[in-house]
């Protein structure tokens, strides 16, 4: 299947571009069409042909807009943006595919307005892919969202109801400064007056928002991912101190932001984090990491990776040698004829199965926070 856009296609796209943004020039649309400059001026006369009101306005500030007042058409799309909005949707949102999901039931209006060719492959797509459903997968409720984003682009403190994973409820006066998404995940990122610190909270345990009269200042250069990736390894229950006997340029691609803070320290390399779940911490993520280390702090992770260890020494251990038993009095043998010697048997072995072949459980899924 063929992505190269007709010119009809990108007529339309010229028209979302000016739309989007008022003040475009004919070099700037000639990249975004990926066209020469002659052929953007042409895909602009095909739309004043079309009946578009499209202006032009010579100067440092000059370029093409749509006509103040101008009311089009509802938006427009290519095969590959409908196609790609099908697909993005289904990937993030496995449960879109199941009746009833909000996002699911979006999707299904935007295919059906779509025109007959694209609409007719989008639909296609919607109704034959299957998306692996995600036992863990939590969403955010998008009416907190929403309210949480209004608070952060109005600079307005908010009040949050929080439920912990424990089951704990709590209400807390926030500044928020960012709405971050990260790996399927939706967090807050915000000053807590609760705990005078930055904090970062899952949405999805939000239940509630309210935004306030108050403002507040946003931080000067603001990095939300950044900020959030340095606080997610922080604040937990059981601290966490790992010495790795390896430099720290090539412990750190090994180390995700959650497990805490690298340091360097004479050749080799120190962790500082904190965890809630200090099993997970050493199954999942220290057992993952191919070089030495030694738990230098946290008795709940040592313990930890004491647990891991045995287990996983014991599931190479050779089995023990059943004891030999006294063989007991039995009847005489009757006389017959000598048995066939059968190839391949050795004494003590159980036929119609061979040693070490019994089946074995197949493993579970891995799981994280």
């Amino acid at each position: 299947m063929s992505t190269e856009m007709s010119p009809t296609a990108r007529a339309l796209r010229a028209l979302e571009i000016l739309r989007a943004r008022p003040g475009t020039t004919s070099q700037e649309l000639a990249e975004r069409l990926g066209v020469t400059d002659r052929a953007a001026r042409r895909y602009v006369a095909i739309l004043r042909e079309a009946g578009v009101p499209v202006e032009s306005e010579r100067g440092p500030h000059g370029g093409y807009r749509l006509r103040r007042g101008t009311r089009l058409a509802p938006v427009a799309f290519t095969q590959a943006e409908a196609l790609g909005l099908v697909m993005a949707v289904l990937d993030g949102r496995p449960a879109a595919g199941d009746p009833g999901d909000p996002v699911g039931a979006a999707l299904d209006k935007v295919v059906r307005v779509l025109p007959e060719e694209v609409g007719r492959q989008a639909a296609a797509l919607r109704e034959h892919a299957a998306a692996a459903p995600d036992p863990w997968a939590v969403y955010a409720d998008p009416g907190v969202v929403n309210t949480l984003v209004e608070a952060v682009a109005a600079r307005r403190r908010t009040v949050i109801a929080y439920r912990t994973p424990a089951g704990n409820e709590w209400r807390a006066e926030v500044d928020p400064w960012a709405v971050v998404a990260r790996r399927a995940r939706w967090y807050l990122l915000c000053h807590s007056h609760r705990a005078d610190a930055v904090r970062t909270y899952r949405i999805d345990r939000v239940l509630a928002a309210e935004e306030t009269t108050t403002g507040f200042r946003m931080p000067p250069d603001l990095d939300p991912v950044a900020l959030l990736e340095a606080h997610l390894g922080t604040g937990w229950t059981y601290p966490t101190h790992v010495l790795f006997d390896a430099p720290l340029e090539e412990v750190a691609p090994w180390i995700s932001a959650p497990m805490g803070r690298l340091e360097a320290s004479d050749g080799r390399c120190v962790l500082h984090g904190s965890t809630r779940n200090p099993a997970m911490y050493a199954q999942e993520w220290l057992a993952a990491v191919p070089f030495d280390f030694r738990v230098l702090g946290g008795a709940e992770l040592r313990a930890a990776v004491a647990e891991t260890a045995a287990r996983l020494t014991a599931a190479v251990r050779p089995p023990r040698p059943e004891p030999e038993r006294e063989p007991g009095p039995g009847p005489e043998p009757t006389p017959g004829p000598e048995p066939e010697a059968q190839a391949g048997t050795e004494a003590g072995t159980e036929t119609g199965a061979e040693p070490g072949t019994e089946p074995r459980p197949e493993p579970g899924p891995v799981t994280g926070t």
